[in-house]
């Protein structure tokens, strides 16, 4: 038996180790599971060029618990190690010393350990001694087993073991008792080891018969080895992806829409397939569901550094050992490999996009309202994945016909571009609540769009500012204010009403309209046509547009603060304002007013004026009911109002 100490600079290796290699001590499996596909492996290659001799026989992984021992056994049937091997890759740890590292790697925790050649030694993370048996498959060599107990000091020596590999022993350390565990550890098999090139055995399988567990005698297999994305597409049916979609996400139930294959080698090595799910609402709900992986080990599901954002809404796994996993997000965000694989994604995704609307819109179609936000996203926050998408993003109109922005432009260019050149696309959110405006809308021969989606606004936002032909595309809200003022043909019409009578009548409605917490009432008089409504509400476009991107954007919340706001409008052009006119009565009052001084330097000067004042008394029912009306047909009467109004309606009758 030989001692001796492992070739570090400081005795403080091992508290680093447990203290800042990772946020999350659970990594120890998957580094030493890997460990040990690659033995077998680079066992499987020797065999290949003819260096092993015979069958390999078994080359499974197998992990087991002891929980009488408390010890956690990863086992493989690799090419195992001689003593000087041991010494070489174990005992040499390869860089100049602990301290260095805590000061240069303190504040990423996420930096692995395999990036220093020290995958092994993430077994100390968990253990209090940790012990390796193992046997070389070169001919006549001794076994060896080498112990530590999580300090500098070693002891390694000869052995006996029947079988060529190596187990690794991990005597767990009685504060992560959890990973003695079966629960514990399978779920970590899963997570982490779910799709490695070799079988990984964890147990027997276990079935229920007769209100009880009962083991079986055939061994439980972790992984699947031949996961979908390793194979060639050729050989793969729709049925297999779909398959391989409920297998990565067995808690999914709608099926995916449609999937990407990834396969490329050069200018990197890439491979994976990218599943389109059904996304309708809630963004956060649906990100960081791509499984990354680095030569079939899970490494994470958090891929916001290495696909665009947008992409984050995808379901799927990556994998490339061109990726590198094992350094910083800062690291990531400036490597070349990253970038040319975001971009090659993108340009794969917006290619497979672009084809489905060229090859068969009628079935693109279809899917557009599951896709929508995906596109949408995907066109705000990259500027190239805009430039390709604007030629298959699709608007919807009430009637369910769909067009891209140039052929909706085309539709609706010669009924809707007003006097001052503007081309406006008139919206809806909701046709139930907009119903009396749209109708307004349709009988003047113009088009309403539906635009009820999540990120509807920021898109509308974004057409006006990069294909507005110079500022010359608006988007209004059907609702936002009369038909005739949304897409003004000639100047606006004027009634013959004096601003005292257009006062007075201001004044006797503001009296009854409902007193609300954040919520503002603009009265105004105009003379809209007899055919519409009396009284109506309208929305100022761009503060309700502010209000509702502020609930997805930040920087805006002082828009989602303020109050809503509408305008009453009192149509004077209709037969019951008119006559709610002729019923004021008029008085002359005196009042004071301040006039400017006529010279500088002298004060102002105050006069009486008579003045005439507009009063509407004895109206106050049909003040009331019109005021409920115009509430009524943009759905904001609701409740004991609604009762009343209801109430009202029969007693006039």
């Amino acid at each position: 038996m030989s001692k001796g100490n492992i070739g570090v600079t400081s005795d403080n290796i091992f508290p680093v180790i447990k203290k800042f290699l990772y946020s999350d001590h659970e990594i120890f499996l998957r580094e030493l599971i890997s460990n040990a596909v690659d033995a077998t492996q680079k066992l499987k290659t020797l065999s290949s060029v003819g260096e092993v001799k015979g069958d390999l026989g078994d080359t499974r992984v197998r992990v087991s618990i002891n929980k009488d021992k408390k010890t956690l056994t990863i086992s493989d049937h690799g090419i195992g190690m001689t003593a000087e091997e041991v010494d070489k890759y174990i005992n040499q740890i390869a860089f100049s010393g602990a301290e260095e590292f805590v000061n240069k790697y303190k504040d990423k925790t996420e930096a692995i350990i395999g990036h220093f050649g020290l995958g092994f030694y993430s077994a100390f993370m968990v253990s209090k001694k940790v012990e390796i048996f193992s046997q070389s498959y070169q001919e006549d060599a001794k076994a060896v087993h080498w112990s530590c107990e999580g300090d500098p000091e070693y002891t390694m020596e000869d052995t006996i073991k029947a079988a060529r590999g190596t187990d690794i022993v991990l005597h767990i350390d009685d504060e992560f008792s959890q990973y003695l565990e079966e629960a514990t550890i399978e779920g970590l098999l899963k997570k982490y080891c779910k799709f490695l090139p070799v079988e990984i055995a964890f147990g027997n399988k276990k079935e229920w018969k007769d209100g009880k567990q009962v083991e079986l005698d055939e061994e439980n297999i972790i992984n699947d080895v031949t996961p979908a994305w390793t194979r060639k597409p050729a050989d793969l049916k729709d049925e297999d992806y779909d398959k391989f979609y409920h297998e990565l996400y067995p808690t999914q139930m709608d099926e995916p829409l449609f999937h990407i294959h990834l396969n490329v080698d050069y200018p990197f090595n890439l491979t994976g397939i990218l599943y389109f799910p059904k996304i309708k609402s809630n963004l956060d709900v649906h990100r960081n569901k791509i499984q990354l992986y680095c030569n079939q080990v899970y490494v994470t599901d958090e891929v916001e550094n290495i696909v665009p954002e947008y992409l984050t809404l995808l379901h799927g796994v990556i994998d490339s050992p061109d990726i590198p996993l094992n350094v910083s997000r800062s690291y990531l965000q400036s490597d070349n490999n990253v970038k040319k694989i975001s971009g090659y994604i993108t340009k794969k995704v917006a290619d497979k996009l672009a084809e489905m609307f060229k090859n068969d819109r009628e079935n693109f179609e279809k899917k557009w309202d599951d896709i929508k936000m995906f596109i949408q996203f995907g066109m705000l926050t990259d500027e190239k994945f805009y430039e390709k998408a604007v030629s298959f993003a699709l608007l919807k109109n009430i009637e369910g016909k769909y067009f891209t922005l140039d052929e909706y432009k085309s539709k609706v260019k010669d009924a809707q571009t007003d006097k001052d050149g503007n081309l406006v696309v008139l919206y809806t959110q909701d046709t139930d609540a907009n119903y009396t405006f749209i109708e307004r809308a349709k009988a003047k021969g113009y088009d309403v769009l539906l635009m009820d989606g999540e990120l509807d606004v920021h898109s509308m936002s974004q057409f006006e500012q990069k294909a507005g032909d110079e500022g010359k595309l608006r988007f209004v809200r059907v609702d936002s204010d009369t038909i005739e003022n949304l897409i003004r043909k000639e100047d606006a019409a004027k009634d013959s009403y004096t601003d005292e009578q257009k006062e007075g009548l201001r004044k006797a409605f503001e009296a009854f309209i409902p007193k609300e917490e954040k919520l503002n009432y603009y009265v105004s008089c105009e003379a809209a046509s007899a055919d519409a409504l009396p009284v109506f509400l309208t929305q100022n476009e761009f503060m309700r547009r502010m209000k509702e991107m502020s609930a997805h954007q930040q920087g805006m919340s002082f828009y989602g603060q303020m109050p809503d706001s509408y305008n009453l409008v009192l149509n004077t052009a209709h037969p019951l304002i008119q006559d709610l006119v002729a019923k004021m009565t008029s008085e002359q009052v005196s009042e004071e007013v301040e006039k400017p001084a006529e010279k500088e330097g002298e004060e102002p000067k105050k006069e009486t004026v008579i003045k005439t004042v507009y009063n509407l008394q004895g109206e106050d029912e049909r003040l009331k009911q019109l005021i409920d009306i115009a509430l009524l047909a943009s759905g904001q009467l609701k409740g004991e109002a609604l009762a009343k109004f209801v109430n009202r309606s029969v007693e006039l009758l």
